[in-house]
């Protein structure tokens, strides 16, 4: 079996080798690359679409992270794909690490925190909390770096930029919010979502992508058309004055969240395996 995580560039001399060999291969989609060339390019995406078509039909499974990635991979040709979401460690980010030290320090005023935590360029949409940094009683905090960093610094007055973060320092900080708000409209999973879920912490994030099989709306956060600035406010609004409302749908994300372990994850894996492997016995055999 040849499982490649990233079929493109390498992963496409891989399943090439796999082929020569006869070994069944495996292929995980994990960016939405048609979304990019539509973000950087303005067009390109009929061609993104055909070369993933190329790349995944030579593999005998396609694993798609959500139902929505799914979806899209097959209304665009790509045959025998199947669901294979990904885990949260909920050890790691956990509601009791939550920092008053930290909350103090980020926002000394003693207002409600709203996070993003991720990449900051062009496809995430990250100015889309221009309004939430206008409400108030908030204070928007800003966790990751990228090529949008000094253009967000202007485009969010007011914000903390803590920059890149990493392992017990990040899972700290994600405790500590109030309010998780992803913007990105290109997510084919969006792992921050499930750090912040595990984390107790409810979630703003689009209605596109793979937020839509992770956030239950109006249950552990809410969800807004893409790329809508004033929906984006209005929820973040709509969360940051009502505390027995954040507290409840942090309380059922968190709930939500602790079945999904990588460990379950893990054998979801290795039962795709297994189907393979059959189905390429099956074939033999006939």
């Amino acid at each position: 079996m040849v499982h490649l995580a990233s079929p493109f560039v390498l992963g496409v001399r891989g399943m090439a080798a796999a082929a020569k060999l006869g070994i069944p291969a495996v292929a995980v989609y994990q960016t939405d690359l048609a979304g990019y060339a539509r973000t950087y390019m303005g067009a390109g995406e009929t061609a993104a679409w055909r070369r993933i078509r190329s790349v995944h039909s030579a593999a005998d499974r396609t694993l798609a992270p959500s139902s929505s990635a799914l979806g899209d991979l097959e209304a665009h040709g790509v045959p025998r794909v199947r669901l294979w979401p990904r885990g949260v460690d909920t050890v790691r980010f956990r509601p009791d690490l939550r920092d008053e030290a930290l909350r103090r320090e980020l926002a000394p005023n003693g207002e409600v925190i709203v996070g993003y935590v991720g990449r900051l360029a062009p496809e995430k949409h990250v100015e889309l909390l221009a309004g939430a940094c206008g409400l108030p009683g908030v204070k928007v905090v800003i966790v990751g770096d990228g090529p949008s960093h000094a253009h967000l610094t202007v485009a969010l007055p007011g914000a903390v930029f803590l920059g890149r973060r990493t392992g017990g320092d990040l899972a700290r900080i994600f405790a500590s919010l109030d309010v998780f708000a992803h913007t990105g409209p290109f997510e084919t999973f969006c792992q921050t979502v499930q750090e912040a879920m595990a984390s107790g912490v409810p979630v703003v994030a689009p209605a596109a992508g793979g937020p839509l099989d992770l956030v239950a709306h109006g249950r552990t956060g809410l969800l807004v058309p893409p790329r809508d600035a004033e929906a984006v406010e209005e929820a973040v609004r709509k969360l940051a004055t009502d505390a027995a409302l954040r507290s409840s749908y942090g309380t059922a994300a968190r709930t939500m969240v602790e079945g999904r372990t990588w460990a379950a994850v893990g054998d979801q894996l290795i039962a795709h395996y297994g189907d393979v492997l059959a189905a390429r016995k099956t074939v033999v055999a006939a």
